[in-house]
């Protein structure tokens, strides 16, 4: 009975005490990573599909703007994702290559909208068994007219404009509406292969007839000059620093990485961390990055 009792006793205090290291080691963390240091090569990850690119854009800016940052290794391992954000990051990426080098280095998959970005960088690197290339764009439909014929679902729809419901899964497409589809989906495929025709600078003539959408291994796409180079991350790092000019390959590498939740987020959830974000956004205005690393902890 007494030793439960003083574990009683002990609980809340030992809670405290492990709230409060992991508050610290949060804070000595996010300031750490915010800083490059002598980390002249910079290493920038982009994994998983492109949706909200935000915070790469945030980062490309910042590496730009470094003068300390002497060269960035693009980090790929993406099967792709939506057209505009992945224009967007495209944009920036051009514009950190034409006041620095950046190199790609491809993963296990580089593809699609992955392949796309890559053609923003000065030089690309892949594995031979890279899956990369994937030139093309899909959208998809389902039509669900026949399911909802058979359990008796009605849909009545209200539009200002024939195209209004264009991809409405309780009816059929019309041929007019897919025509429609096509060409926006051909004209939205020819930005793509006139982004990769120039970020490679490519003969169109020979490499259009890979650009239907097929998927590539690395020693592939080097075949036909998709990418440059064989090989992995520290072979992207031995040509980064080559074209940096830089004496020697750095043994340290500045590296951003993402915010992970903080305290606030873990223990009251969600909604009352988007309640205070107004807080932050007054934090941001205010120009001290200092309060703003700490309500990031929080």
């Amino acid at each position: 009975m007494k030793t439960m009792l003083r574990i009683k006793k002990l609980f809340i205090p030992l809670v405290i005490l492990a709230l409060a290291a992991a508050f610290f080691m949060g804070l000595a963390q996010r300031f750490r990573k915010d800083i490059p240091g002598k980390a002249p090569i910079a290493i920038l990850r982009l994994e998983g599909p492109i949706l909200d690119v935000r915070w790469h854009m945030e980062e490309v800016r910042k590496l730009r703007e470094n003068s300390g940052i002497k060269g960035v290794i693009l980090r790929i391992d993406s099967p792709g994702g939506a057209v505009a954000p992945t224009q967007e990051l495209y944009r920036e990426l051009t514009r950190l290559r034409e006041v620095k080098p950046v190199v790609t280095s491809m993963g296990t998959i580089a593809a699609s909208g992955g392949y796309y970005l890559s053609c923003a960088t000065d030089w690309i690197v892949c594995n031979p068994g890279t899956l990369t290339g994937s030139v093309g764009v899909i959208m998809e439909f389902t039509n669900l007219r026949a399911l909802f014929d058979k359990i008796g679902v009605d849909i009545k729809t209200i539009k200002s404009g024939k195209f209004k419901d264009v991809g409405n899964p309780a009816r059929d497409m019309t041929p007019e509406e897919e025509s429609l589809l096509t060409e926006m989906i051909l004209d939205t495929y020819e930005q793509f292969v006139q982004a990769v025709l120039e970020g490679r600078n490519l003969d169109e003539e020979a490499v259009r007839p890979y650009f239907d959408g097929r998927i590539l291994t690395g020693r592939q796409a080097l075949q036909i000059g998709l990418v440059d180079e064989l090989g992995n991350i520290n072979d992207a790092i031995v040509k980064v620093t080559e074209m940096a000019g830089l004496p020697e390959v750095p043994k340290e590498f500045y590296e951003p990485e993402r915010d992970r939740p903080g305290l606030i987020r873990i223990l009251m959830g969600r909604a009352v961390s988007q309640a205070l974000e107004g807080f932050a956004g007054d934090l941001r205005d205010s120009g001290d990055d200092r309060w703003l690393q700490l309500w990031r902890v929080f």
